[in-house]
Formats: C-alpha cells, sequence, structure tokens
C-alpha cells in the first residue's frame, strides 16, 4: 500500500462518506514525508501530526502496552507502595520545591502569552488534594480478579473476573492535580498514558522526574505504567488517540477541543470518556425558599470549573422576588473574589434587571481588566453557552413560564451535565428527576459534582450527556471503574459434550 509523503494544495479529501474538503495550501506547505494525516469524519476537520509528534506519542504508548503486558505479574501490595510512595515524595517540602519552581515558571510564561493560570497553579491546596487522593488509592481494594459472580453447571462451573482494561489514553487541560488523579488506573490493573497542555508542560515534567518516576522504581511497578507524552505540541494527542492499542480515551478541557478528539479515538475503534462542556444549570421552582437559593448560587459561584453555576432558570410567578435575590449573591460572588460580577439575559427580558445592570465595568477576564457592559444580550438558542471566567463570576439569567419550559429548555439546549432544582414540594423534585435529562441532578449548590467530594474516589473525569448516555456506569470515571470482565471455566466432568 503506498505510503502518502507530500499534499498539494486543492486536493481533494473525502470525509463522511459523501463529503469533500481540500487541503489548504498552509497545510500542503508543511506536510512532509513521514507526517501523518487525520481526516475528521463528522466534520471533515485535516489534522496534521508532525513524524515527530506522532513518533513521541507512539513511544509512549508503546512504553504503557509493555507496561500492562507485565503489569499482570505485579502484587496488589506494590500497586500500593506505589501510591503511598508517590504521596510521600509529593508531601517532602525538598522534593516538592523544583516541582512548585516548575509550576511557577509555567504560570508566568502563561500569562506572558494572555493564557488563563486560575487552574494552572499549584497552589498548597491543590498538592494537598493530590497527595490525599494518592493515599486514598493506596487504601482502596484494588478489584483485580475478584469473581463477580459465579455461574455452576452439571460437571462445570463458571466464574465472572475483573480485570484490568489496559491502557487509558488521558488529555487533560493545564491542572497539574488531575496528574495525579490519572494514575488511579493503577489500582484496577491498568496502565495510563498522558498528555498534559503546553501551559503546565513543565509542571508535569517536574512531577514525572521528582515524584512519578521514582515511586514507580521505588514499589517494583515497570516504568512505562504512568507515562507521559513528552510533547508541547496538540497534535500530539489526535496521535495519541489515532492509536488503536488504547483501550480507553479520556479527554477533559474546552468543549471543542474534547468533541474533536473523542471523534478523533473514535474512528480508531477506541472507547471514550469524554467530559468538554459543563456548566451547572439551576431551576427555581415558585415553591422554592428565597434565602436558601441566595445562598446556593453565592456557593456555586466561588471558582470557574465545570460544576459552576452557568445558566439559572426562574419561574415568572416568583420572578420579582427572586431575581432581586439573584443578582446580590452574584454580586456577593463577584465581591469574593474581589472582582465585578458578569452577567447575560436573553434580550427581550431585558427590563428584568435595572438599568445600572448595564453600565460598562471593569472584568477580569484572562487578558487582564476588560471595560465592557456588566450584563450582555442573547438569544434564547445561547443558553446553553458556558463562560470561561477567571475572577469575575459569569452567568446567564433567563425567566421562563414554568418548570416544565425550563426543563424543556434544559434537554434540548444544555450539555446536559448537573442541574439543580429549588422546590419545596418532594413530589416536585421526583417528577423533575424524572423528566431532566442529566446524570448529576442536586437540588441545591451545583459544585458537589466531584469524584473527590462527593464519592471520595479521585475521578479521571466527568461525563455530560451532550452525545447520549453512558453504558453500565456512572458519569463520574474513576480509577476503579476502568475494568473488563474475563471469563474462566472448570470442567470436572472428563466427558461434558454439548
Amino acid at each position: 500500500m503506498a505510503e502518502l509523503t507530500e499534499l498539494n494544495a486543492g486536493m481533494p479529501v473525502i470525509y463522511g462518506g459523501n463529503k469533500v474538503t481540500t487541503v489548504p495550501q498552509e497545510l500542503a506547505d508543511v506536510f512532509a514525508p513521514g507526517d501523518h494525516l487525520v481526516v475528521v469524519q463528522g466534520t471533515g476537520d485535516l489534522l496534521h501530526i508532525p513524524k515527530l509528534v506522532w513518533d513521541v506519542a507512539s513511544g509512549a504508548v508503546t512504553r504503557a502496552a509493555d507496561a500492562f503486558a507485565a503489569l499482570g505479574s505485579v502484587s496488589d501490595d506494590s500497586i500500593t507502595q506505589f501510591f503511598d510512595r508517590f504521596a510521600d515524595l509529593l508531601a517532602d517540602d525538598e522534593t516538592f520545591a523544583p516541582i512548585a519552581a516548575a509550576n511557577r515558571e509555567d504560570i508566568v510564561a502563561a500569562k506572558a502569552r494572555g493564557r488563563s493560570t486560575t487552574r494552572l497553579e499549584l497552589s498548597s491546596v491543590m498538592r494537598s488534594d493530590m497527595i490525599a487522593g494518592l493515599r486514598s488509592w493506596a487504601s482502596q481494594p484494588s478489584g483485580r480478579n475478584a469473581v463477580v459472580d459465579q455461574i455452576d453447571h452439571a460437571g462445570w462451573s463458571i466464574q465472572q473476573i475483573r480485570a484490568g482494561l489496559g491502557v487509558v489514553g488521558f488529555v487533560f487541560e493545564g491542572r497539574p492535580n488531575v496528574f495525579a488523579d490519572a494514575c488511579g488506573v493503577l489500582r484496577s490493573g491498568n496502565t495510563v498514558v498522558f498528555r498534559i497542555g503546553s501551559d503546565a508542560l513543565g509542571t508535569a515534567r517536574a512531577i514525572v522526574e521528582h515524584g512519578l518516576d521514582p515511586a514507580l522504581a521505588q514499589s517494583g511497578l515497570p516504568r512505562g505504567a504512568a507515562t507521559l507524552v513528552d510533547s508541547a505540541e496538540r497534535s500530539a494527542g489526535h496521535a495519541m488517540f489515532s492509536d488503536p492499542r488504547l483501550s480507553l480515551a479520556v479527554a477533559r478541557g474546552s468543549g471543542g477541543a474534547v468533541a474533536q478528539l473523542g471523534a478523533v479515538a473514535r474512528q480508531a475503534g477506541i472507547a471514550v470518556s469524554l467530559h468538554g462542556s459543563g456548566g451547572a444549570w439551576m431551576v427555581v421552582s415558585e415553591t422554592a425558599d428565597a434565602d436558601r437559593f441566595a445562598a446556593v448560587v453565592e456557593n456555586s459561584l466561588d471558582r470557574k470549573v465545570c460544576n459552576t453555576l452557568n445558566t439559572c432558570c426562574i419561574v415568572r410567578s416568583v420572578a420579582d422576588t427572586f431575581v432581586p435575590r439573584f443578582l446580590t449573591a452574584l454580586e456577593q460572588a463577584g465581591t469574593n473574589r474581589g472582582a465585578i460580577s458578569k452577567l447575560h439575559i436573553v434580550d427581550e427580558q431585558a427590563d428584568t434587571v435595572p438599568d445600572s445592570w448595564f453600565e460598562d465595568v471593569q472584568v477580569n477576564r484572562a487578558e487582564g481588566l476588560v471595560n465592557e457592559p456588566r450584563t450582555s444580550l442573547l438569544g434564547w438558542n445561547d443558553l446553553g453557552i458556558e463562560w470561561e471566567w477567571e475572577d469575575s463570576p459569569e452567568v446567564t439569567l433567563v425567566v421562563v413560564d414554568s418548570v416544565a419550559e425550563a426543563i424543556e429548555l434544559f434537554n434540548r439546549l444544555a450539555p446536559r451535565f448537573t442541574v439543580s432544582l429549588l422546590a419545596g414540594d418532594p413530589v416536585e423534585h421526583d417528577e423533575f428527576f424524572a423528566r431532566v435529562d442529566a446524570p448529576f441532578v442536586g437540588d441545591g449548590f451545583t459544585r458537589w459534582v466531584d469524584g473527590q467530594y462527593a464519592l471520595n474516589r479521585p475521578e479521571l473525569g466527568l461525563s455530560n450527556w451532550e452525545f447520549g448516555r453512558l453504558f453500565g456506569r456512572a458519569g463520574v470515571l474513576s480509577g476503579d471503574s476502568v475494568f473488563t470482565i474475563r471469563s474462566r471455566v472448570r470442567q470436572d466432568d472428563d466427558h461434558l459434550r454439548r
């Protein structure tokens, strides 16, 4: 079979079975022999992967695949020792010093590029959470080789046994704590290969050098059991997710990038667990308590992550009471962060908020302070936009005729992730749970959606239902939920036949 060695501008490329795109001049100019071209079949996107990047990603997957083959003979005690040793190294101030220094350098470089550093900073709290997460994995039973079912027949029996799934590929944004979370798959007998965003690559390299690799060596685990794809190129993620040796591809980050990564993995025949678009919704019924509502709004806007309040729907019959309480809580959330909050509202409902909320203010953006109207107008179909903010809490407000209308809007426009109902009627909560299409449903603040916080298990990812419900597991992907089932038969009757 001939190998692609060059691209010409205007060259037609078929995708989706019956669609055609063409190679742009800038892609033709840089494509070289040995490079790879991935065509996203759903969109026609042409993804260029230089040979060097492909080789780096492929080498990392090879090390992880070799380590998985060896991990079956490694004891659970050795895996426990790995988590304990990794935690000890991160807890040691002398060992952690070069990691902290690398993180400071990453922050300075990211700020110089106008990039957000909200999730990048490896604070003392994040460090403690990493250590606690690793220690929690050390205390968890492995589940490897556990018999989950046994069926006895005359003359023979069959056992259903848990086993490691294989190599887990993990692409995530620049939050260094997720680095430690990803290692949780070792607990259930898997290996992991991961790529971190370029903003945090220096921090990741330092964690590998001073924490991860020493912990693997000291516990007797194969070195490739947890492997970093050491490349700052975005295409490294595309290369890794194109490798069919992965058993599972996990992606966290911005919605568009995650959707594209998921498409690449699916084309390669790899199962995926995606979390891109987030942003929680809140629905306020006419039976809601105003004081409770104000408290949960403020507490759902303490920082920007996927489970932060993003869209609030207030039933019209109580809007006169609850909209002012909402605005006060939103303002307080900004004050808590030393910033001015930002509001979005449906254009035809502009008169719902006071004129003073349309005055120009300074909003904290990734690039710094920006002068803009405190309230911006949007259309109904924009209610699902997830606002990415720094210090200025940013949220959408919409007044609806009923809880039923809010459910319809959520199911149609939201990424179908996290939603809370504020209501005083238990029957109303049951009806809401039955009708709303979301994996995470609550009755108060939205920030509870977190594997470590809610389930006492570090999470690899949280999946929304934007691309359909998940088969056989919850929306929280944790290290101990990555496994397969093997069948083992024992035959007692030598003359058994069908």
